[in-house]
Parts: C-alpha cells; sequence; structure tokens
C-alpha cells in the first residue's frame, strides 16, 4: 500500500513537472491576470483556474490533464478555428485573453515546442472587425487622480481618436464615464474608486507607478516625438497627463507594436457641452432601454446613417450636446443646403457605397488588416469622386471644407486595384491574395506550383510508355508526396530505378530522381511562395499606413457628412423644423412632439407647446397617471438636446436660449448592489440637481417624494420645488400628484400650473394628451386601475373606501372646477357636502354633469344621516 502512494507521488510529482507544463507555467506567471489561449495542435487549451473560469463563462467542458499534488489538473479547450466566437463572448463579459501560438516547428523541436504570447485581446484595445460592435465606439479610459483632480484619458485604439480631460470632483467623473461608457477602465491600484464603478464589467487595476506624472509625461512625448505639452493644450493638466501615460503604456503592454495612428491628443473641456448626468442619459433613454432594444430610444429613430463610422458619430454627438451656436448653426446650415433640390439623397446612395475605413486605417497601422479589409478600401476610395461630385452642388462652406478632405488617393486607388484580386481569401496565410501580374517573380512560383499537374500527366504517359505498365499512375498526396503508384500484378516489370516508397494492399508506391527532384522543386516553390506573398502583403501595408493621416482625415470626413446626410433626411421624412438658438433666457415650443412615441404609435400624436421665459421658470405639472405627463417632461429634454447636436427638432419652432445642464429625475428604480432603495436613489438624485442646478440648466422632476410617508413625501415636494424656484431659478417641469403645490403659484410669480387633460365617461376615462394651464381637476386614480385589469371587486371596494375618506372630518376637498383630492393642510370644520358645493360651477356644467353632482350630493346626505 505504501508503495503503491509513493509511485502515485511520483507519478503526481512526474505530470506536474512535464516540460510542457513548466513551459505553461512559466508563460502563465507573466499574465497573472489574464486568461491563457494556449496553443495545441488544432486547439486553444486553459490549465488550472483559467480552465474553470473559461469553463463557466462559455459553457464548455472542464475536463483534466495528469495530476499536480494528488488531484487532476483542470483543463478546458475552443477549438482554433473558432476561437474569435469564444474570445468575443469572454471580451463581452470584461475579460482578458493572451494568445499564446506555436512559433517553433514540431518537426525539429526536441521537447516542447517553442510557444509565445504573440497578442493580448483586452476589451478595450480589440481591434479585429469580429470583436467590435461595428456602430458603436469601443472605448479604453484610464482613470488617474492628481491632488483634487481626476484624469481622464479615452482611446478609440479602432480610430486612434485619443481624448484628455481633467475634472474636478466625483459627479462630473461620474457623469462623464457613463456619457463614454468604456469597454476597459484602467485605475490605480491604491485608488479607491466610488461605490457605483466597482461592479462596472472591465475593470482594471494597474500598479501605481504606471501612473507616476514623470515617467507619463516622458511617454507622451515620446509617442508624439515632441519636447513639451503645450501644442496640446495639456501641459497644465496633471491629472490627464498621468492619465494618458498609463493609458499608453497599457496599449503598448498589450499590442506588442507601435501606434503610429495614434497622431494627437484632443482635450476636452466640461463647459463645451451640456452636461448631463448618469441618471439623465438614462431616464432619456438615449441609446439604451430597459427591453434592450435599440428602436426605443432616440438613436434608433434618429439613425438612418449610411455608414458604420456615421453611426458611431452620431451616438457621440447625441451623448455630448453643444453650447457653441456657432458649430450648431453651422450643423443647421449644413441640412438646409442637403435639403435643397433633396441632394442628401445622392449623397446617401454613394455613402452606403463606403466601408468603415475608419477601423481599417487603424488595422493597417497596427498590421492586421485583413486582405478583405484592403478591398473595401479599394471600394470606398472608388467612391470619392462620386461623393466629391456631389458635393459640388451645394455653395455651402462647411460642407466644401468636408468636400476638400474627402481628397481622392488616385495611387493608392491604383496599387489597390493591381495588388488584390477581386475575392480575397479571409487571410493572408491560406495566399492567393495578391493578383496576378502584380509580381514577376510571384507568378513565376505560382506558375511552378501550378504546372505540377500538367508535369504528372505528362510523367503518367512517358512511364507507362517506357515500362509497358498500362495502369501505371503518378500522383500526389500531403502526407507522403509524389509517387508511382504499380499494381502488385505489374510488380515484375518495376525498373530497377525506380525505389520503394510505400506498401499498400494490392500495390507498391515508388518514387524515382526526376520525381524527386520535382517534388523539392514544387514543395519549395510553394512554400517560397506564401512567404514572398506574405512580403508583398506586409509591404502592401507599409506603404498604405504612410498615407495614414490622409485616411483617417477622409474617415473623419465621411462620418461627418454621413451624420449630416442623416440629419436631412430624418428632418425631411419625420417633418422637422429647424431651431432658432439666442441668447436670450428661455425655451419655447411651438407644437411639439416626442420623437420616438410617435414613431412607434399607430394613432396620432398630439403635439403641445412649451413656453418658458424670465419670469416663467417653473411649470407644476398634474393630471392623471398614463395621461402624458412623464411623455410631456421627456419630449421637452429631447427637443433641446436634439437642437444642440445640430439636428432639425420634432416641432413646429423653437426658441431657446443658453442651456449649461440638463437634469432628469423621473421614475423608480433600487440600487440594491450599494444597499440604496428606491428613495434612497430619488433623494440622491434630487440632492445632484438642487446642488448642481443652475439659471440656465433644464430640469425634468417627476414625483418627488412618493416613495415615504404621504406627509414626509409632500414637505420634500414642497420645498424641493420652492428652492428650485426661489434659489436654483432653473427651467423646471415639476410633476406632481400632491395637488397641495399647486398653490405655490399663488406664493411666486415665476411658477405656474399646467395639467395634462382627461374626461369622464360613465366609469370609464379618455385621455386628451393635450396640455392645458391651470392645476388638473383630478387624478382618475381608480379609472386608470380599472384600466390597468384591477378586478372590479377591488375598484368598487375602493370607490367606497374613498367616500368614507370624502366625508372623513380630516379632510378637505381642494379645487377651482371639481375637486376630490385630499388636502392635508386645510382646516376641517366644512361638511364635505358644503365644500363640493362651493367647486360646482352651475354655468359650466352640462345637464348630464348636473346630475351626476346632484345624485353625489343626496348620497352623501344620506350617509352623513
Amino acid at each position: 500500500m505504501n508503495n503503491q502512494k509513493k509511485q502515485g507521488a511520483k507519478q503526481d510529482e512526474k505530470t506536474q513537472h512535464t516540460p510542457m507544463m513548466q513551459q505553461y507555467m512559466r508563460i502563465k506567471s507573466q499574465h497573472p491576470d489574464t486568461l491563457l489561449f494556449y496553443r495545441m495542435g488544432d486547439f486553444y487549451e486553459l490549465f488550472y483556474d483559467d480552465a474553470k473560469r473559461a469553463a463557466q463563462l462559455l459553457d464548455i467542458t472542464l475536463t483534466a490533464r495528469g495530476h499536480s499534488g494528488g488531484h487532476p489538473i483542470p483543463m478546458a479547450g475552443i477549438p482554433y478555428h473558432a476561437a474569435e466566437n469564444y474570445i468575443a463572448r469572454l471580451l463581452k463579459q470584461g475579460e482578458s485573453i493572451a494568445i499564446c501560438e506555436q512559433i517553433g516547428d514540431p518537426a525539429k523541436s526536441k521537447g516542447p515546442v517553442e510557444r509565445k504570447v504573440l497578442r493580448i485581446v483586452t476589451p478595450g484595445t480589440v481591434t479585429d472587425e469580429a470583436l467590435l460592435e461595428d456602430r458603436k465606439d469601443n472605448l479604453l479610459v484610464a482613470l488617474a487622480a492628481f491632488d483634487k483632480f481626476y484624469g481622464l484619458a479615452c482611446l478609440d485604439l479602432g480610430s486612434g481618436k485619443f481624448v484628455l480631460q481633467q475634472l474636478e470632483g466625483n459627479t462630473p467623473l461620474l457623469s462623464e464615464i457613463e456619457r463614454l461608457n468604456p469597454a476597459e477602465l484602467l485605475y490605480s491600484e491604491d485608488l479607491s474608486l466610488p461605490a457605483c464603478l466597482r461592479e462596472r464589467k472591465g475593470l482594471c487595476r494597474r500598479p501605481p507607478w504606471h501612473f507616476d506624472l514623470d515617467s507619463c509625461r516622458q511617454l507622451i512625448l515620446k509617442q508624439f516625438n515632441c519636447h513639451d505639452l503645450k501644442g496640446f493644450g495639456c501641459e497644465h493638466l496633471p491629472a490627464a497627463i498621468c492619465a494618458a501615460g498609463s493609458l499608453l503604456q497599457y496599449v503598448r503592454d498589450t499590442q506588442f507594436n507601435a501606434l503610429p495612428h495614434i497622431q494627437g491628443i484632443a482635450i476636452e473641456h466640461a463647459d463645451d457641452g451640456i452636461s448631463l448626468d448618469a441618471a439623465s442619459r438614462r431616464n432619456l433613454e438615449l441609446d439604451s432601454h430597459p427591453s434592450g432594444q435599440l428602436q426605443y430610444t432616440l438613436l434608433g429613430v434618429l439613425d438612418q446613417t449610411a455608414t458604420a463610422m456615421g453611426s458611431r458619430c452620431l451616438r457621440r454627438w447625441i451623448h455630448r450636446p453643444l453650447r457653441d451656436h456657432g458649430i450648431i448653426n453651422g450643423r443647421y446650415a449644413c441640412i438646409a443646403s442637403l435639403l435643397d433640390n433633396q441632394l442628401y439623397r445622392e449623397l446617401q446612395g454613394s455613402l452606403r457605397q463606403v466601408g468603415d475605413i475608419e477601423r481599417i486605417s487603424s488595422r493597417i497601422a497596427l498590421k492586421s488588416a485583413r486582405p478583405r479589409d484592403l478591398l473595401v478600401l479599394r471600394h470606398t476610395l472608388a467612391t470619392l469622386p462620386s461623393l466629391q461630385s456631389h458635393l459640388a452642388d451645394s455653395e455651402n462652406p462647411h460642407l466644401e471644407t468636408l468636400r476638400s478632405q474627402l481628397r481622392e488617393q488616385p495611387q493608392l486607388l491604383d496599387l489597390l486595384q493591381r495588388a488584390i484580386i477581386d475575392n480575397p481569401p479571409v487571410l493572408i496565410r491560406d495566399g492567393g491574395v495578391i493578383a496576378p501580374g502584380f509580381n514577376a517573380e510571384l507568378d513565376e512560383l505560382r506558375n511552378l506550383s501550378q504546372n505540377a499537374d500538367q508535369f504528372l500527366i505528362d510523367m503518367e504517359q512517358r512511364e507507362r510508355a517506357a515500362t509497358g505498365i498500362a495502369t501505371l499512375k503518378v500522383n500526389y498526396n500531403r502526407v507522403h508526396g509524389y509517387y508511382i503508384e504499380i499494381s502488385n500484378a505489374q510488380a515484375d516489370k518495376v525498373p530497377v530505378h525506380y525505389t520503394r516508397k510505400q506498401t499498400l494492399k494490392g500495390a507498391e508506391r515508388y518514387i524515382t530522381p526526376e520525381l524527386k527532384s520535382f517534388e523539392d522543386k514544387v514543395l519549395s516553390a510553394r512554400e517560397k511562395s506564401l512567404s514572398f506573398e506574405k512580403a508583398l502583403y506586409d509591404e502592401l501595408l507599409t506603404t498604405l499606413g504612410d498615407a495614414l493621416l490622409d485616411l483617417q482625415q477622409c474617415a473623419n470626413a465621411l462620418a461627418e457628412l454621413d451624420v449630416l446626410v442623416n440629419f436631412a433626411e430624418r428632418a425631411d421624412t419625420l417633418n422637422l423644423s429647424q431651431p432658432i438658438l439666442n441668447q436670450e433666457p428661455g425655451i419655447s415650443i411651438s407644437g411639439g412632439r416626442h420623437l420616438v412615441v410617435e414613431a412607434l404609435s399607430s394613432i396620432p400624436f398630439v403635439a403641445n407647446d412649451l413656453e418658458f421665459s424670465n419670469d416663467r421658470r417653473m411649470l407644476v405639472i398634474t393630471g392623471p397617471n398614463m395621461g402624458g405627463k412623464s411623455t410631456y417632461m421627456r419630449q421637452a429634454a429631447l427637443i433641446v438636446l436634439l437642437a444642440h447636436i445640430g439636428c432639425y427638432v420634432p416641432a413646429q419652432s423653437l426658441r431657446c436660449g443658453p442651456i449649461d445642464k440638463i437634469f432628469t429625475r423621473i421614475g423608480a428604480s433600487d440600487d440594491l448592489a450599494s444597499g440604496r432603495s428606491t428613495f434612497m436613489v430619488e433623494m440622491s438624485e434630487t440632492a445632484n440637481i438642487l446642488h448642481n442646478a443652475t439659471s440656465n440648466s433644464l430640469i425634468l422632476m417627476d414625483e418627488i417624494g412618493r416613495g415615504t410617508s404621504t406627509f414626509d413625501g409632500l414637505s420634500l415636494a414642497w420645498a424641493c420645488a420652492d428652492y428650485l424656484a426661489r434659489h436654483s431659478r432653473a427651467f423646471t417641469l415639476f410633476a406632481t400628484h400632491y395637488f397641495e403645490l399647486t398653490t405655490l403659484a399663488e406664493e411666486q410669480a415665476n411658477i405656474h400650473n399646467i395639467h395634462l387633460d382627461a374626461m369622464e365617461h360613465g366609469d370609464k376615462i379618455i385621455f386628451l394628451h393635450a396640455v392645458k394651464d391651470g392645476p388638473a381637476s383630478q387624478s382618475y386614480g381608480l379609472q386608470v386601475a380599472a384600466l390597468a385589469g384591477v378586478p372590479q371587486a377591488v375598484i368598487a371596494n375602493a370607490k367606497t373606501k374613498l367616500a368614507q375618506l370624502e366625508n372623513s372630518a380630516y379632510i378637505e376637498l381642494q379645487s377651482h372646477n371639481e375637486v376630490n383630492q385630499l388636502d392635508l393642510f386645510t382646516s376641517r370644520e366644512c361638511h364635505p357636502a358644503v365644500v363640493l358645493l362651493e367647486g360646482i360651477d352651475p354655468d359650466n356644467l352640462s345637464p348630464r354633469q348636473a346630475l351626476d353632482e346632484l345624485y353625489r350630493l343626496k348620497k352623501m346626505l344620506k350617509e352623513w344621516k
């Protein structure tokens, strides 16, 4: 028994220290936080904890290979040819993968084949087309802290766009990270992240010394080959420099390549754009919806761009509305010019022939472009003359600038037309990419390989004649190479210079000096042909890389042109109008519509007006649930946002003064991960608004205080509204079911009441969705509950309870027309019937309504007795 244990221990030790596993452990130690894809034949294998994690994330089988420490070594594998699908799934879950390939020749290796990590794929550094969403930016962001500031560096490796900004405080930081929504976020190990960031996917902790200011500054100077950072405008931004340097270091560590397509740094300032906090972006459903369906978002309705580049640009514009009226008015002018003579239609047709040369240019720079990337680039370059011709019809100066940036590249186009076949294979390693006639030496090598079949036919005929063996065959297979096959029945006729190569059942295979010489020559030619073609392809990428700046400028111009053309098409199709921006405080919307609701609804949308001015700063909105309050509020914010990205708006007209921020406090949600209740989230968002709103802000607040007791909630809602009206003086839409708040309009001149209209028909409610001045007459809560399918028995019971409450001595009804809402602050002396009579205007009652009121009075008197 003891001997068996000893033998088992020796076997475990032997397995644990096999040369292959030693090689694996050495490579894995260099990439401890990354899943290591270890190439073994036709599979990528993972071991130990990597195998367990991959099996869980990918739902693949967990097996074992050998033993270590008395336990089986966990192992999981994926097929080499299907690796992209698995890598894409891992990236979406925030994982990083180190790709370890066999770089040695198995035939010449003594011991394990030499292996090396050739690339590291991370969520923020991936550039492969198959691993990216084509209409969404894939951003790598580095976060650094320096003194009281945060620095953010943002890189889209797929385009080379590199942007820095420096922020003060958690609120703007969280807002920017929500806007950027990075695929991967780098931060120092000694930095304590805000709670709401700790659960993000794609977090990557880096050593603190990677954020050292002097080291980071030197990395940036080396990247751009300059003496200082004054030319980039970031010399005085230490936190941003720390973030930028750490990001560049990370990209170099993962790409094993130079980064020539990162040509410069852009600096963004908070004052350049209209600020939207994280809650506002979610509440306005700019490009995401709780259902996950893009069609329910603003982007889903607005995006009819022809190219992936344009779609990504549009998404960026939507998330960063501008304050600069000059830039915005310039976009309006472009749209107007494109609408003239339907010019946008011609341009849209040509743009559909354009490929994603923004990302293709980056892959060219990184030497990872595939043959079909070059084919797409060729088609795009061929389309540029058509686009330039169409743009020549416009006299708009900005469109003319874009036209000049769509610089034709006749030399590159000619090179690609000569170099690449019309339908190349996916990978250069398969060969057959370079077109015939492009290189004479390559053609000669190919001819040698391709003419092998004819040589075999000719040799077979000669050997049959020389030997008299009519069934003799000359052939080739990949395992045994070239051979002459003769059946055993003809074995006595085999010439003496034939050398036996392989014995088969019923036949023998031979080789001759002539055939051996030809085999060496052909196989060498094939190997040389593939190697030479790969060299020509690399040379082609280098030549294209020399034109990288022109290609990037062309890509940027194509993306912007696509968005402007899209705006023109949407303006024409969706009946949008050009806004007017001025410096006079206020927002005036005539006939405003909610673009998304209108697009998805099968019934005509009821347009409404909105009027804000210096003496009309807050509108208290009342009305029934489902009456359209939330739609009305959101449409106001979306109209203002659309105006500030340079798009026409869904309204008859819009006049808008300066806007610096848009805040929304709409809907109910909790944050269980951070231990925050629905009411706590509501109050946190409210606090953010109260602290940061200015007189130029637009605020949407819906049902403040509904998450707590009636008295607490009403008091909070009252105090918040009062503070916004007196101190912030922001343009505020304040929706509420607390009818007591309607009296605020009597106390402050800049507060006004409006309501969403509805009417009763018997026991049913009809929503009119029209906005009218004054407070609502009632909330129609029971009618809405009935519409929602609440059982009739419950509705009937609720009506009985409502009647009891209306007769209670602790409640008084309040209204100017038909009043039946609870008032928590009024006296308790009047009989409810008396109060009801005081609220009735007989001159405004129809016969039917008068009869209904009479029956109500009679019922109340009966219950009183």
